[in-house]
C-alpha cells in the first residue's frame, strides 16, 4: 500500500523541511554580517561570499522539490547568478588592500 506523501499527510513539517537548504544560506550569511559588525568586515564579506557560492552548489546539485526558494528561476540562471556574485564578493573582500 503507497503511503501518502508528507505534504499531504503534514504540510507545516514538509513546508519546513523545504526550506533547510536556504535556511542554511541564510545562517551562514547572518554569521558573516555578525563578523562584518564586530569589525572584521573582510573575513564577513568571505563568509558571505562563500554562502552564495554554496547557494549555487546546493541549486546545482538538489532536486527542485528539495530546495523550496533557492529555486527562483531555471537551475542554470540560479547557479550561474549565485555562484558568480558569491565568488565576485570574496574576491573583491580579499583584494582590496589592508589600510
Amino acid at each position: 500500500m503507497a503511503r501518502t506523501p508528507l505534504y499531504t499527510r503534514r504540510p507545516l513539517v514538509a513546508g519546513v523541511l523545504r526550506q533547510l537548504p536556504l535556511t542554511a544560506v541564510l545562517l551562514v550569511v547572518a554569521g558573516g554580517l555578525v563578523m562584518v559588525t564586530a569589525g572584521n568586515w573582510r573575513r564577513g564579506l568571505v563568509v558571505m561570499g562563500l554562502a552564495l557560492v554554496a547557494a549555487g552548489v546546493l541549486r546545482m546539485l538538489l532536486p527542485v522539490r528539495r530546495l523550496g526558494f533557492l529555486a527562483v528561476r531555471s537551475t542554470t540562471t540560479d547557479v550561474v547568478l549565485t555562484t558568480g556574485c558569491g565568488l565576485a564578493l570574496a574576491l573583491v573582500a580579499l583584494a582590496i588592500p589592508p589600510g
